[in-house]
């Protein structure tokens, strides 16, 4: 029952957004390229809890090996949605895309955008380089967690600061679930690296 309830609340806070950014009315007279890039990014938000969820083990009937596997289909999704929401910006405006890629936009909102996709980058890079960097376990984690964060609050300021599609309070409530989650991996990680040093079972 326990594994129900979770998965059903992890589903109904996944679907509301979605479903509310396809009934905004700010849809109505948009061109398929900017309806593409908004639903990117919602999509790209809902993914961002579902990362830290995984890679906490938090999500019930996962194995471990599932949940990496799972963790890592994600994690390539997320960056598909990252490039086809740039894409479809830049489809409707190349300027404001060009101005936000160099930090010259006059919306807030837009360099916080580009930092959380240029950390989603490199996180990808990192997991791609990882055997090659020859990275210890702990300098791995340390610095995919790390990305991790930045690409977090990036995104959740510019989700945010945007008057979007998603609805203020559906996005109010997943970028909270979001930051908590991702907070309390950071915390569960921290506590299982002083555990490790002092040498006792992780």
């Amino acid at each position: 029952m326990r594994a129900i309830l979770i998965w059903g609340a992890l589903v109904m806070v996944a679907g509301v957004p979605v479903a509310v950014a396809a009934t905004s009315p700010l849809l109505a007279w948009r061109d398929p390229a900017y309806i593409a890039a908004g639903f990117a990014g919602v999509v790209a938000m809902v993914l961002l809890l579902l990362q830290p969820l995984l890679a906490g083990g938090y999500l019930p009937g996962l194995s471990a090996t599932r949940e990496r596997r799972v963790h890592g289909w994600i994690g390539g999704t997320l960056v598909a949605a990252v490039v086809l929401h740039v894409a479809g910006l830049w489809v409707t405006s190349p300027p404001d895309v060009i101005d936000a890629l160099l930090f010259a936009s006059p919306t807030p909102f837009s360099a916080w955008g580009v930092i959380a996709m240029w950390g989603v980058f490199a996180s990808a890079i990192l997991v791609v380089l990882r055997h090659k960097l020859r990275l210890r376990p702990t300098q791995w984690r340390l610095g995919h967690t790390t990305l991790g964060v930045v690409i977090v609050l990036g995104s959740v300021v510019h989700a945010l600061l945007i008057e979007g599609t998603m609805g203020m309070a559906s996005k109010a409530v997943l970028c909270a679930l979001v930051l908590a989650a991702t907070l309390k991996l950071v915390i569960d990680l921290r506590h299982r690296l002083l555990r490790a040093k002092a040498g006792d079972p992780p």
